[in-house]
């Protein structure tokens, strides 16, 4: 389907940028062992890790959910920035858009300190204006209010030429709660029915892919 071209485009972060699964697994599985419940495999922590911290370890941990963020950020911490991989594409592909002039931002569920950190690592912090992480705004994603706070000084506003970039249902989600484009680049295609709820207006399997399919937009 022929879409808007972007003004502006807001990416998640985590496995659309960069490529941190084995880190969260790690740590999620040093969180669970901790507590003596099961680990999970790569594909089940995949599958699992959607929410914010605040939104999804209560459920798990309970009122013990405090102690177990502290023992996942302290594995997290001492790994991440060694582990740091940027997903291929992604670094020409943002200086492509910045010299295009697009507006940039990102919108994710790690916590703010630690995105910023991994951003300013790369220097990615010369493409992306806002960096907004879990804890930033008053509520997480998918809620609206972490996409108001990105698109802050930036003169846009929340609309279908804002494109909405991530890899899992709730960046889907994010955008159609904000009006914006929702685009989903992932390796792997959408399974039948597994974003009938929020589906994507865009299916693209790369940072290369994306980049491309946003040129042809924007002649």
């Amino acid at each position: 389907m022929p879409l808007i071209r972007p003004k502006a485009m807001l990416f998640d972060w985590d496995n659309t940028l960069i490529d941190s699964w084995v880190i969260i697994h790690d740590a999620m599985n040093a969180t669970l062992s901790h507590f003596g419940m099961d680990n999970w495999t790569l594909d089940e922590t995949r599958s699992r890790v959607r929410k914010s911290m605040r939104d999804s370890f209560p459920a798990l941990f309970g009122d013990e959910w405090p102690q177990a963020a502290d023992i996942f950020y302290g594995h997290y911490r001492e790994i991440h920035i060694s582990r740091l991989e940027p997903l291929p594409g992604s670094a020409e592909m943002l200086q492509t858009l910045h010299e295009q002039g697009i507006f940039m931002a990102v919108v994710s569920n790690k916590t703010g300190e630690y995105l910023r950190l991994e951003v300013q690592h790369l220097g990615w912090d010369r493409y992306l204006s806002n960096l907004v992480g879990a804890n930033d705004a008053t509520r997480d994603k998918p809620a609206p209010d972490p996409v108001h706070m990105a698109l802050s000084g930036s003169g846009h506003e929340p609309a279908m030429d804002i494109w909405f970039v991530g890899d899992a249902d709730i960046d889907l989600e994010c955008a159609i709660n904000t009006g914006c484009t929702p685009i989903l680049v992932r390796d792997t295609p959408p399974g039948p029915g597994e974003f009938h709820e929020h589906p994507p207006a865009k299916y693209l399997k790369n940072c290369w892919e994306l980049k491309e399919f946003t040129n042809l937009c924007l002649e």
